[in-house]
């Protein structure tokens, strides 16, 4: 099977039982937000601008694993913000088990292996040595790590265990050049990998999450899909970076940038995925066949964004996970208050503006999972359960790592200044096909750190 049997006969059983009630609306998936304070600033993420003033606020640990309740959507993926900074992300991860829940548990990568290493210490025993000598030997922990690992864990919370019923979906949006120029930071994509290596070692699941966007070069989005299943990742989600407004108005204000520079019309969403099925073939894509057809071009859905409903800090976001236009006390009171007849794209007439260019998972994977048509049920069922593609080994050859590690990551030019023997590294602001990137530069990064440290070598007049 190309999805685990459990996983897919649970979100089966309960599409099946809602529409035998002739429910007609119901949660598929819950995007669950407990807090919006993140340790990174990706280019394009409104969240922590659109939530500016309330980033010190987050939900109580009972409210959370309420709102699940709630909705009573099979899966939940707890996004944010960056979800590991939760104080109480390990009992939330716990509770959602409890409750039965699909977990996605998304993460820029950052926090994971400090995450794993609290889980080896809370299960240290001396039969786990030669798992501590492995990861060890693979450079994912040092030996002060396995001091305190071997320590114990004494504060007696839990942890985030391996589970059948759990992913980590760690954002990876290209290779490391690429990746690390739409965090905003260096040493991310490094740090990522170590994470996911560390992750499979240990038996977890992991999945990554993509966005695509304009200068996105197709090549570079299928190498990285055969890199990352050279590691065994066990599958990924990949979505069009659409132009929601948090994100435009952060592109102008911060970055200076124009928003159509970076982000995806519809027709230019459908020129990069126009391979889609065939990546679905070679890869585990979660999602269905049917949104994959959309994507590509060859069909058209109507936006069913109340089935993937966003609870955060201010309630029940409406009417997507994308656009706000105002927050709800309970899941039934947006079903019922919201509009929904007003937004989306139907025979390619747009009822809101904001919905024009927008194809993204949120809005458009429930609805091929939600099709009545007998025809969509069947190509389904035959894609979740056909084979499940095997790893590519070849992909280990991909140059995954074309950035800081060789010297050409965004704050190359400042380092090339301040250090002559730097002198022939190029600045991540110039063309990837300037340095072999393999696609385009998604230039839209922050540059004060490099601007900053150019200033301050000036000053000292070391640079003219």
């Amino acid at each position: 099977m190309r999805f685990p049997l459990a996983l897919t006969a649970k979100i089966t059983r309960h599409i099946v039982s809602h529409k035998m009630r002739r429910t007609p609306k119901f949660a598929l998936v819950l995007q669950l937000e407990p807090l919006h304070t993140c340790n990174l600033t990706c280019t394009s993420c409104g969240r922590i601008r659109e939530y500016s003033t309330s980033l010190k606020d987050m939900m109580t640990l009972e409210d959370c694993l309420a709102s699940a309740n709630e909705c009573d959507a099979p899966m939940v993926s707890i996004c944010g913000g960056e979800p590991l900074i939760y104080p109480k992300i390990e009992e939330l991860v716990a509770g959602l088990l409890e409750q039965g829940r699909i977990v996605y548990l998304c993460t820029n990568g950052v926090f994971m292996r400090k995450k794993m290493k609290d889980y080896l210490a809370s299960m240290y025993s001396r039969d786990q040595e030669h798992i501590l000598a492995k990861l060890l030997d693979e450079k994912l922990i040092s030996e002060k790590d396995i001091e305190t690992i071997r320590k114990g864990k004494q504060d007696g919370r839990p942890t985030i265990k391996p589970s059948k019923w759990m992913y980590w979906n760690v954002h990876i949006d290209g290779l490391e050049y690429t990746h690390d120029l739409i965090v905003e930071r260096e040493g991310v994509f490094k740090e990522c990998v170590e994470a996911i290596r560390m992750a499979k070692i240990l038996g977890y699941q992991v999945a990554t999450n993509t966005t695509v966007y304009k200068e996105a070069d197709v090549k570079e989005i299928e190498q990285m899909f055969e890199f990352f299943s050279s590691l065994e990742v066990d599958g990924h989600t990949i979505s069009p970076g659409y132009d929601y407004d948090a994100a435009k108005k952060d592109m102008v204000k911060r970055l200076g940038k124009k928003p159509e520079d970076f982000f995806l019309t519809r027709a230019m969403t459908r020129e990069k995925f126009a391979r889609i099925q065939e990546w679905g073939e070679r890869f585990t894509l979660f999602g269905t066949v049917v949104y994959q057809e959309f994507l590509a071009g060859k069909r058209e859905l109507t936006c069913t964004a109340w089935a993937i409903p966003t609870r955060n800090i201010k309630g029940w976001k409406a009417p997507c996970y994308m656009m706000t236009d105002g927050h709800y006390a309970g899941y039934q009171e947006l079903l019922e208050k919201v509009d929904w007849n007003k937004y989306g794209v139907v025979n390619g007439v747009a009822r809101d503006p904001r919905c024009e260019n927008c194809m993204m998972h949120c809005g458009y994977d429930p609805s091929g999972a939600l099709s009545t048509s007998v025809s969509d049920n069947w190509k389904n069922l035959k894609y979740n359960f056909g084979a499940k593609p095997k790893p590519y080994y070849e992909g280990r050859k991909v140059n995954a790592f074309n950035g800081v590690s060789i010297g050409k990551g965004h704050l190359a030019e400042a380092r090339a200044a301040i250090n002559p023997k730097l002198a022939g590294a190029k600045s991540a602001f110039q063309s990837n096909a300037d340095h072999g990137a393999g696609g385009g530069s998604c230039g839209t990064g922050d540059t004060s750190q490099r601007d900053e440290l150019l200033a301050k070598i000036r000053e000292a007049g070391k640079v003219e």
